[in-house]
């Protein structure tokens, strides 16, 4: 599995789905600055990259999960994904909105919704979980049997960890922080010393101060 999280990790990397600046962090959405930017949309330009980013998925629903009846990929960054893992796998495929339509059915999960359904969530990136955890709500609301979440990637976060544990919903992932860090660095994608500030942002991302940096 290592060897397999390296290897995602260096093609995220090649195609600048990741990005790492410590001299001009990114901005996210939320606000919070960062020396690491996650896109992983990027991967659906390279057929060679999504293709094995699906195997690599199938493999570990295979190996993590006991009889899916379903896929359900968050919106949108997932759906694309969660699509080509459904095909593989000949399973019924669900996607979850991040809120309610407003207008039609009115609907926050499209697809098929089967009550008792054991139930596997694709998410392209994890980073605080708070997404990710709400399209497993949504499921379970209906009363649906999530088994738990894949992802490509996860920042990591001790925070993020504790909360998807605090919500019963097991997350593995195709890559992560620590791999990513460490593959960069034996690359010469990054330097020791951007290592020791990336690390200190990782550590208490939400207060980090860019400006410290010299």
């Amino acid at each position: 599995m290592a060897n397999s999280e390296k290897q995602i990790a260096n093609l995220l990397l090649q195609i600048k789905a990741i990005k790492i600046n410590v001299a001009k962090p990114f901005q996210w959405a939320s606000g919070w600055k960062s020396p690491i930017y996650c896109d992983n949309r990027k991967t659906l330009s390279y057929p060679k990259i999504r293709n094995i980013i699906r195997e690599s998925f199938v493999n570990l629903i295979k190996e993590k999960f006991e009889n899916v009846g379903a896929i359900a990929g968050i919106a949108t960054g997932a759906i694309a994904h969660s699509a080509f893992i459904a095909d593989s796998l000949d399973l019924p495929l669900l996607y979850v909105r991040a809120s309610q339509k407003e207008h039609g059915l009115r609907n926050v999960i499209e697809g098929e919704v089967v009550a008792g359904q054991r139930i596997v969530i694709v998410e392209d990136l994890v980073s605080t979980g708070g997404s990710s955890l709400k399209a497993a709500d949504a499921l379970r609301d209906n009363q649906c049997n999530v088994l738990g979440m894949v992802a490509i990637f996860s920042y990591e976060f001790a925070s993020t960890l504790k909360r998807f544990k605090e919500a019963g919903c097991e997350l593995y992932t195709l890559s992560n922080y620590k791999t990513l860090v460490e593959t960069a660095l034996e690359s010469g994608y990054i330097r020791q010393e951007d290592l020791l500030i990336i690390e200190q942002w990782h550590e208490d991302p939400k207060d980090w101060i860019a400006e410290n940096i010299k």
